[in-house]
């Protein structure tokens, strides 16, 4: 059975929540949805008030970082995380216009509207783990080269070395990754702009019959397709979409690809390398770095907790005992090889 309080507190915590994501929209009819949510969880929260008397709710941190976020970054960017909050209504970000009560673009703004996914949350997701990667693989590094004895500038030396060899390793697979994806894309796509100069009605005929297909009347989807083919390039790029289910505004550059995933994994591998930039020669270098990578993991794994709606405290745990374990697998090995060659 439910806990009064926590169901009151979750059903306050979400209309807070939608009155934020209500008050960054600038879309009245999401506005109006995202209100009318809110009211309805107030409604439900005055329910479960008469069992639990809780008082007056104050929202806790988990949700006012996640407020920041959709002022700052706007709900869109923030789906995946709403998404975790247990917030509904969301497939508004993904949904088009209806005709004749099937979700259909009638403008050129709404082509693909239904394909085009949130990339923002999935960019901070990126960052997140890329920040993770870059520190886990680093004081793995450190602690393996100091276990087998070597000196501070050693250490620090092969600290450096393994954060470019590792940024540079992530940037260079991401950009194979996403340069892969738009050659895909500009090769099926340049087809399709030889099929559409060359076979313009029959290009239009084929895409009202996938409207069709989808619960649309046929004479309503031929004149939706005859408005969208009006202009070869909207028609280009509505046929990608439709037929080939391909959306150019899924792919990134590839070098901004690249740069993102460089950054964010130099940024967590420099964090063991800190103490060793400060003080090489020193003995407690190496106790500073351990230190200091594991609260950093600590905050990690609080931060998913973002993404997964679990307890922010388990996850930061989980993930430094992952990383503690990390850590002392290649000590171990380290110390076991130095000893051995010594």
């Amino acid at each position: 059975m439910s806990n009064p309080y926590d169901s009151w507190y979750h059903e306050c915590e979400s209309a807070w929540l939608y009155r934020v994501v209500a008050d960054k929209e600038s879309d009245p009819r999401h506005q109006q949805l995202f209100r009318a949510l809110a009211n309805a969880a107030e409604e439900q929260a005055t329910h479960w008030a008469r069992s639990a008397n809780p008082g007056e709710f104050r929202p806790r941190s988990r949700a006012r970082l996640v407020a920041a976020l959709v002022r700052r970054l706007g709900p869109r960017a923030l789906k995946p995380v709403l998404a975790a909050m247990k917030l509904r209504g969301l497939s508004v970000y993904a949904a088009t216009p209806a005709v004749d009560g099937h979700l259909m673009p009638v403008t050129v703004h709404d082509v693909g509207q239904r394909h085009r996914s949130v990339t923002g949350g999935n960019n901070l997701r990126a960052a997140v783990f890329g920040v993770n990667d870059g520190l886990v693989s680093n004081l793995s590094l450190i602690l393996g080269v100091a276990g087998a004895g070597a000196s501070g500038q050693v250490i620090l030396t092969s600290g450096l070395a393994g954060l470019l060899a590792g940024s540079l390793s992530m940037a260079s697979g991401e950009y194979v990754s996403v340069r892969s994806q738009r050659e895909m894309y500009e090769y099926q796509i340049g087809l399709e702009r030889d099929e559409l100069a060359e076979y313009p009605a029959e290009e239009a005929e084929e895409l009202a019959l996938i409207y069709q297909a989808r619960g649309v009347d046929l004479e309503v989807a031929r004149g939706i397709a005859t408005r969208l083919m009006s202009n070869p390039e909207h028609a280009l790029n509505t046929l990608a979409r439709e037929e080939l289910g391909l959306n150019p505004d899924d792919l990134a550059s590839p070098w901004a690809a690249a740069i993102f995933s460089f950054s964010a994994f130099g940024a967590g591998a420099l964090l063991p390398l800190l103490p060793y930039l400060v003080q090489a020669g020193s003995g407690t270098a190496l106790y500073w770095s351990a230190g200091t990578t594991m609260v950093a993991l600590f905050g990690v794994g609080m931060a998913l907790s973002l993404f997964n709606g679990r307890s922010a405290v388990r996850g930061g745990l989980r993930m430094l005992l992952i990383g503690a374990a990390a850590a002392g697998c290649t000590w171990a090995v380290g110390h076991a090889m130095g000893t051995a060659l010594a």
